[in-house]
């Protein structure tokens, strides 16, 4: 007979509950470890009421703060403890006796020990399907060595899932009160962190089954813990056809024969001030056209100054914010973990079919989302970035140039590996006149015009310009006429 995966129960941390290939194997115990503050109690209270609505029996054990206090604490998170079953062997309980030992093997062997009894009447009148015990190594100091602390936990953890109960611990690990025996004892071990570049969790072990591994971005937030896994890319995407995604500007599109293709990642790289934005903007005006959704994540600018700029060309973003197809979200500075962005834009593609994703831009995205140096940010946009390519999702990544004029670049941010599609605008100084231009540097799924379109933006949108033929010198950072090209006209 082939037996199924074993059944799972939620963590109540839905992220959490990704990572372990939904939940915990119900009947085990698990470890939860990490400094002070990194989380482990508020884990603990979202595993409690995971699912207490639908009728489960739960059991908090806590030996260090006292029930008021865990109850008040799980109150400013907006977590209501009023269904949970409490033992409180808290020091400032009844129950808690100093240097108190005692064994837990069964009620009639211990019946002489206030405090194990405390525990077992406690368990077998409540009959939990869930456990927390916060923090086990507690129980340390109550026995009368390291042998007997590890033999009574054994025991403990036997006695508990006899009952039937999940069990979840928490440890202290000190050099007084060290949890590398609490790991061997229990069936998997979830390890929670906290630094200046966030809060992370892990799962370096769990029997029964395989988990998604490293290190996944964590927060506190109203409700408890919110867990956002890393992107993996070999998940089963979506279906979709290779089609070109005109812009509506019929220059731009013979630029790009016809398009950005779906599915793809195309940069739009320049200098501020040029266009970058309003170019991205034009692709997302057209796709409202067709009666679809984008979003665009604004990192270096306010959604009203964005507003302001394109109604006054004549790109209608309200109304298409108002009929639901299109999106703006600024990103505020140092707010999101790579993670948890990654995890926003998932959502918006899987929840809000979002067929253009616009992220406005890369050098604002490096400074403004926090826990990782520079270079694994690049590494994780590239991962989000395949991922939605596999989504059938268009990707528009506007990277900003820091020289105005001089030698030509095609991107700041070291990104140009991941484009599929890279187009550049320029500032152009002809004859003393400042102006602008549009060209092709890269195309991977197609051909493309090799040439340079003068690009304007007017108060009707925007204008590109005939190939600029007779102009020399542009990715130099000379640009020249020669005498028998005719110079482009003003309009």
């Amino acid at each position: 007979m082939t037996l199924g995966p074993p059944t799972r129960i939620s963590t109540g941390v839905s992220g959490l509950d990704e990572i372990l290939h939904d939940g915990l194997i119900p009947g085990r115990s698990y470890l939860v470890r990490g400094d002070p503050g990194t989380g482990k109690t508020i884990l603990g209270i979202n595993y409690l009421t995971a699912n207490i609505e639908s009728g489960e029996t739960v059991l908090f054990v806590n030996l260090e703060e006292s029930k008021d206090e865990v109850r008040a604490n799980a109150a400013t998170l907006g977590i209501d403890l009023s269904g949970v079953h409490f033992l409180d062997l808290s020091p400032d309980s009844d129950v808690f006796v100093d240097d108190q030992s005692y064994d837990i093997f069964t009620p009639s062997e211990v019946e002489q020990e206030p405090l194990t009894q405390a525990i077992t009447d406690r368990v077998e009148s409540t009959d939990p399907d869930r456990v927390f015990i916060d923090p086990l190594t507690k129980l340390r100091h109550l026995t009368s060595g390291e042998y007997q602390f590890r033999k009574q936990v054994i025991a403990f953890m036997r006695y508990l899932k006899e009952q039937g109960a999940t069990v979840l611990v928490t440890s202290e690990n000190t050099e007084t009160s060290p949890d590398d025996d609490l790991q061997y004892m229990t069936d998997g071990t979830i390890q929670l962190e906290r630094s200046e570049r966030g809060r992370t969790i892990e799962v370096p072990k769990f029997r029964g089954s395989s988990i998604r591994e490293g290190k996944h971005s964590m927060r506190i937030e109203e409700g408890g813990l919110a867990v956002y896994p890393e992107l993996i890319t070999n998940e089963e995407g979506s279906e979709y056809v290779a089609e070109p995604i005109p812009s509506g500007v019929s220059e731009i599109d013979e630029l790009l024969h016809g398009g950005l293709e779906r599915g793809t990642v195309s940069v739009l790289s320049g200098p501020t001030g040029v266009g970058k934005t309003t170019a991205g903007t034009q692709f997302m005006r057209e796709a409202a056209n067709r009666g679809e959704r984008s979003i665009i994540y604004m990192f270096e600018e306010s959604t009203e100054t964005f507003m302001q700029r394109n109604k006054a060309i004549g790109i209608p973003v309200g109304e298409m914010i108002a009929e639901g197809t299109l999106s703006v979200e600024e990103v505020e500075p140092l707010d999101h973990s790579a993670m948890e962005f990654a995890r926003k834009v998932r959502h918006e593609v899987e929840e809000n079919d979002s067929s253009i994703v616009m992220i406005d831009g890369i050098q604002g995205y490096k400074l403004s989302v926090s826990s990782e140096d520079k270079r694994t940010l690049v590494r994780k946009l590239h991962t989000l970035s395949r991922y939605l390519k596999s989504m059938g999702v268009t990707v528009i990544l506007v990277d900003e140039i820091g020289t105005v004029t001089g030698d030509f670049k095609a991107t700041e941010a070291g990104i140009s590996y991941l484009a599929d599609n890279l187009v550049f605008l320029r500032h152009l100084e002809i004859a003393g006149e400042m102006r602008k231009a549009i060209g092709v540097l890269k195309k991977r799924t197609s051909d493309f015009e090799r040439t340079l379109r003068e690009f304007r933006i007017t108060e009707h949108g925007l204008e590109v310009g005939e190939p600029l033929i007779g102009l020399r010198g542009v990715l130099s950072g000379a640009p020249e006429w020669v005498e028998s090209a005719p110079e482009p006209d003003d309009g």
